[in-house]
């Protein structure tokens, strides 16, 4: 089992930056892809991007693309996501998520997740 904890939530305006974390324990040397989700209020858990824990490949949502960048530092067991650009629509609960698989688009590609962590984006 993998234990997740995200960081780094809080309130900025439209355009600003933010920087989530994730530390990652347990059973780190079985985890294939590391990944960033979110969900807004009234709708469903999307997918937001992920990174090959071993490899460092990312991929990203169309909605996040070019404005969000996911990385990680393996001897920490920390992973990133440095949110750029923020727009209301960005506003939901973020977590992450740790599997064993290759695969990584959807939610029950993953097995392990941390609490969330609130992002609020502001006019």
């Amino acid at each position: 089992q993998v234990q997740l904890e995200e960081s780094g939530g809080g309130l900025v305006q439209v355009g600003d930056s933010l920087r989530l974390s994730c530390v990652a324990s347990g059973q780190i040397f079985n985890t294939a892809v590391m990944g960033w989700f979110r969900q807004a209020p009234g709708k469903e858990r999307e997918f937001v991007a992920a990174i090959g824990w071993r490899g460092g490949s990312t991929y990203y949502s169309a909605s996040v693309k070019g404005r969000f960048t996911i990385s990680r530092d393996s001897p920490k067991n920390i992973m990133y996501l440095q949110m750029d650009t923020l727009k209301l629509e960005d506003t939901a609960v973020y977590y992450c998520a740790a599997s064993p698989r290759p695969t990584f688009i959807v939610v029950s590609d993953y097995e392990s997740w941390g609490q969330g962590t609130q992002v609020t984006v502001s006019s």
